[in-house]
């Protein structure tokens, strides 16, 4: 692979993530014209997934964009266990009868975002469930009881007296044993698995493979900014709430956090979200922004039509004022630093020439998606869709194409 096209696949693999141990494994490979096997694993532990599920999803999607092997490993044998990362008490594992349920709605909601031509499914129990309690014990003698308490949640409760159960030193061995079975070349994870990602590469060398480049990504805070994205919590944003709901939710985020979502949940590219971000540096509403992520989101998990819906439902209901059943569309070509907003008016035929949309903005007569424009200077974007309004009966849905 030609090194200019070495730095794009890096530029974008390390978009969003915390760290990537080791990266000039990671970059040698890639300079080989490698085909990676990349792995992730996820317990079925609820049946339905969130926003802050799919940031590790996203990532599998850009492996797989570049032309690499994509594992999706669902642990139905762990998930007996019992993740115990980050719990300050044993976790209660999961009947058999609901990791199955869960397992069979994980793999219809993966598909929103995956090519399922171009994924492998895979079940950890295939392995886990042939293996032999002497393999078992064998397995369980590559680690040592000191380095499992170099885990941070195993050595706060170790320290402060709580119990740990035997079976909880075994979920992170058989994830790394996962590696192994699978034969990985890099497994993503969140940060605070960490820790068990690299029980994969040790576990790769004792069995005399090569072992996994690790990347980590972080955590998605969820609607509050702070705490991570979370059902119990409820301040998460789950792939199979009505769009009406997911697009409002997605409208409450905060303009800082909202950039945090752009890194680790858009398709877009990094010049597109730089160019963005400039935008908005220049004086672009960072509300027109967040309409551009909450539609991308929306279609994601639905469709381009719904979306377009939950949209004009979201202005309608909150920012005042019902758009009519019918609105014209238009399509308008726009350079890429965008186009003056009195010609925007004037181009969709809103109005008769620049200087009357002009006078009406000063007018408070111009609306853009509900909102009052006062700014007759007001660059719209490339890449955007938007309702305007003329005063109370001129309507028009016009979307900005950048010219090529």
């Amino acid at each position: 692979m030609a090194k200019t096209e070495v730095r794009e696949s890096l530029a974008l693999l390390k978009r969003g993530t915390e760290e990537i141990l080791l990266e000039d494994e990671l970059v040698q490979r890639l300079e080989r014209g490698e085909r990676l096997r990349v792995k992730a694993g996820f317990d079925p532990t609820a049946p339905d997934l969130h926003l802050g599920h799919t940031v590790l999803i996203n990532k599998l999607r850009q492996f797989q964009e570049l032309g690499h092997e994509v594992m999706f490993l669902i642990g139905d044998f762990t998930g007996m266990i019992g993740d115990p990362t980050g719990k300050s008490a044993t976790r209660p594992p999961l009947t058999r009868d609901e990791i199955i349920e869960n397992a069979r709605t994980y793999e219809e909601q993966i598909f929103k975002i995956l090519d399922p031509a171009k994924t492998l499914v895979m079940f950890n129990s295939s392995w886990m469930s042939a293996m032999s309690s002497a393999e078992l014990i064998k397995l369980a003698a590559k680690h040592t009881v000191a380095r499992m308490l170099e885990r941070d949640d195993f050595s706060k409760r170790y320290k402060s007296g709580q119990p740990i159960a035997i079976h909880e030193f075994l979920y992170p061995l058989i994830q790394g044993y996962d590696s192994v079975a699978m034969k990985a070349d890099v497994e993503i994870g969140g940060t605070d698995q960490k820790f068990n990602l690299l029980v994969g590469r040790q576990l790769q060398e004792a069995y005399g493979q090569r072992p996994q480049v690790v990347m980590t990504l972080p955590i998605l805070e969820g609607l509050d900014g702070v705490q991570k994205m979370s059902k119990s919590l409820n301040n998460y944003i789950g792939i199979n709430e009505p769009p009406e709901e997911m697009f409002g939710k997605i409208m409450s985020l905060s303009d800082e956090l909202m950039w945090r979502y752009f890194d680790l949940l858009s398709f877009r590219s990094n010049s597109e979200l730089e160019q963005l971000r400039r935008q908005v540096s220049e004086g672009a509403n960072p509300r027109d922004i967040k309409f551009l992520l909450a539609e991308e989101l929306v279609a994601r998990f639905h469709t381009q039509q719904v979306a377009s819906r939950a949209r004009e439902a979201f202005i309608a209901r909150f920012q005042r004022g019902a758009l009519p059943d019918d609105i014209p569309e238009r399509r308008l070509r726009a350079p890429a630093g965008g186009l003056p907003i009195a010609n925007v008016l004037r181009d969709a035929g809103l109005t008769a020439s620049t200087s009357e949309a002009m006078r009406l903005i000063r007018q408070g007569a111009i609306r853009i998606d509900g909102e009052r424009i006062a700014d007759p200077k007001r660059v719209i974007p490339p890449q955007s869709t938007h309702v305007y309004q003329v005063g109370k009966r001129r309507f028009a849905r016009v979307s900005l194409e950048e010219e090529k």
